[in-house]
């Protein structure tokens, strides 16, 4: 940094401070700054057993402040967070705050604030408490947001180091993380439709998954191997990551030698045993050695492979390179940065090169939406086979049929609580089903069901007790509502809130999102969210997201009709709009059940010759 830079991020850090502590605490802003790139304010690190305590607990004059009070916690929890200390929850960079003092500043306005304000959070800074009214959200996030032409990587890390903005991912900071779990579901149902489209098998045992990273997000990829019930193989080159979910139980076995990691492999594909096998190691020595056993034996060992390392932030340890060890590879990262970016970027057309010899058998790849492909494709490497992104290759179909991840958390902290709501959920998903629903439709709603009891067998809770699953606008509206009646009958003891993210942008427009994120504030949210970054990295896609409280009211039941349908129906619209079928039929369903909903559709170009004739004309 230059001295101006530095000048600049010790003044900013100061301004939470009054002026006879400043000349106290400068020298210790400068050491951080010196040492990590930015000033995480460390001596303010809380003394207390940092998780999600019952609601009842938090010293609030409202409910929704105690939630996202809760929330907070649960995201700084260590048995949640990746790196705790530095306020970051997953995808090594996804802050909940910029430093502590935000936090201790953050949970002070929400002690005092009552349902005439609301909490106003600038990248991680709060603003302050504005007046407002009760049906107004309580807290308003925007993480990131700046002028386009600013969206760069190295712009952001200039921000960051002045401590003007942070990467708030897609969960964290918008406080809506629950834990590994939520990524668990989505790979659950990634891996069974991709089972189904591209290896035409509704059973995937004896089938071998291949995909790295066992960190924050990625680490519930081991426990998705086994509920899809196929044979996982993970790589993790961080030792301490790999133990970790280990001991959480969420992984069945780890091994640092690649022959005991093939002998496994062998063994529990030809005996259909589900397995999570943890290789502690680089993925790219992984995929090598699956080459070499195919052009050694000709068998190919692998079904499905995807990736999950955090190639949104390649060059500052999201993407560790092959030619080097863990510990040597940090050490380069710090002394010599711009030497590992090159090895970064070799190891990525390593990478690549093997994944395209073993599609080239009849593999099939997919990009988890961690800018896996990207990365590559920017390092110089050359495609053989289209390999999807999360979104355009699985995900899609399911976003335009109103399918989205819907989370809910039971503020209690009673496991009993989450069961019965568990309960309820499958309860309403059966019942719809009976009423009638289309046949994909029904195979989303049959994949949740099973999701929902094996979730409950695999104990996936780590953190809150919170719950995932993937629903339409059906779904989400119908659950909603009726967990908010068993709260208003007693069955569930205190408030849920359903949690939910908007997709990002589509070919470089984002408009969805932030209207998902204007919509969900005057329809009834107790919080929004709009992220620059979200999973894919910063410039390259913009989120929303909201949350909200539900405490078995009247007034709570009509703002979860109102929100969660049109959360749905805006993003419906739009890919209607785009010429998805699936997304036309969808939501003119909605504008049969809803007379008030009405969409532009599309019209089709029946005769493309007439494009050809204008172009040559």
């Amino acid at each position: 940094m230059a001295a101006r830079s530095w000048f600049l991020a010790l003044r900013n850090a100061l301004r939470y401070f009054p002026p006879e502590i400043q000349k106290k605490l400068v020298l210790e802003f400068a050491e951080e700054l010196r040492l990590y790139g930015h000033i995480y304010m460390y001596r303010f690190f809380p003394d207390i057993e940092m998780r999600a305590y019952p609601i009842k607990d938090y010293p609030c004059k409202t409910k929704s402040a105690a939630a996202i009070m809760l929330m907070i916690m649960n995201n700084l929890d260590p048995s949640v967070a990746q790196f705790p200390q530095e306020l970051v929850t997953y995808g090594g960079n996804g802050q909940v705050f910029s430093n502590w003092a935000q936090f201790w500043l953050v949970m002070q306005y929400l002690s005092e604030m009552t349902e005439e304000q609301t909490l106003v959070m600038y990248s991680g800074h709060p603003l302050g408490l504005f007046p407002s009214h009760r049906y107004a959200p309580r807290l308003i996030i925007t993480n990131g947001m700046v002028i386009p032409n600013y969206s760069t990587r190295d712009e952001y890390e200039k921000m960051f180091a002045l401590g003007v903005t942070m990467y708030g991912q897609m969960t964290a900071g918008s406080y809506c993380y629950i834990g590994p779990q939520g990524i668990v579901h989505g790979t659950v149902l990634t891996v069974l439709n991709a089972g189904r489209r591209y290896l035409k098998a509704e059973d995937l045992s004896g089938k071998v998954f291949v995909t790295s990273g066992l960190g924050g997000m990625s680490g519930a990829q081991a426990k998705a191997a086994v509920i899809a019930g196929c044979v996982g193989i993970i790589a993790e080159v961080d030792e301490a990551a790999l133990l970790k979910r280990y001991k959480q139980g969420w992984l069945m076995e780890i091994s640092n030698n690649l022959d005991h990691c093939i002998a496994r492999l062998r063994d529990a594909r030809k005996n259909k045993i589900a397995l999570s096998l943890g290789y502690h190691g680089n993925v790219v020595d992984l995929w090598e050695r699956l080459v070499y056993e195919l052009d050694t034996t000709g068998e190919l060992l692998v079904d499905l492979g995807s990736d999950q390392t955090s190639c949104h932030n390649p060059f500052s340890g999201g993407y560790y390179p092959v030619q080097l060890g863990f510990e040597e590879a940090k050490q380069l990262l710090s002394t010599n940065p711009g030497k590992f970016r090159t090895m970064v970027q070799e190891s990525l057309r390593r990478h690549v090169a093997a994944i395209n010899r073993l599609a080239d058998k009849g593999m099939f790849f997919w990009d988890y939406g961690n800018a896996f492909l990207l990365e590559a494709q920017r390092a110089g490497d050359n495609f053989e086979y289209f390999f999807p992104s999360l979104f355009s290759g699985r995900i899609g179909d399911i976003f335009s049929l109103g399918f989205g991840p819907f989370r809910w958390v039971c503020t209690s902290g009673d496991p009993q609580d989450l069961a019965t709501a568990d309960s309820i959920a499958m309860s309403v998903l059966e019942d719809s089903i009976r009423q009638g629903v289309s046949t994909s439709v029904k195979q989303q709603y049959h994949d949740n069901i099973r999701w929902i009891r094996e979730a409950g067998r695999h104990s996936l809770v780590v953190g809150s007790q919170a719950r995932i699953l993937y629903s339409d606008q059906r779904g989400r509206v119908s659950i909603a509502m009726a967990i908010n009646r068993a709260i208003s009958e007693g069955r569930i003891k205190v408030c849920l809130f359903p949690l939910d993210m908007s997709p990002g942008n589509s070919f470089s427009l984002t408009d969805m999102a932030v209207q998902n994120f204007v919509g969900d504030a005057f329809r009834g949210a107790t919080w929004v969210a709009l992220h620059n970054g979200g999973g894919v990295g910063w410039g390259e896609v913009i989120n929303g997201g909201f949350g909200l409280v539900l405490d078995g009211s009247t007034e709570a039941e009509e703002r979860a009709k109102m929100m969660l349908s049109w959360d749905v129906s805006n993003g419906v619209a739009r890919r209607c709009w785009s010429g998805n079928d699936y997304a036309y039929e969808t939501i003119c369903q909605a504008m049969k059940e809803n007379v008030t909903l009405k969409v532009t559709l599309p019209q089709k170009v029946v005769d493309e010759d007439i494009l050809e004739q204008a172009l040559q004309s």
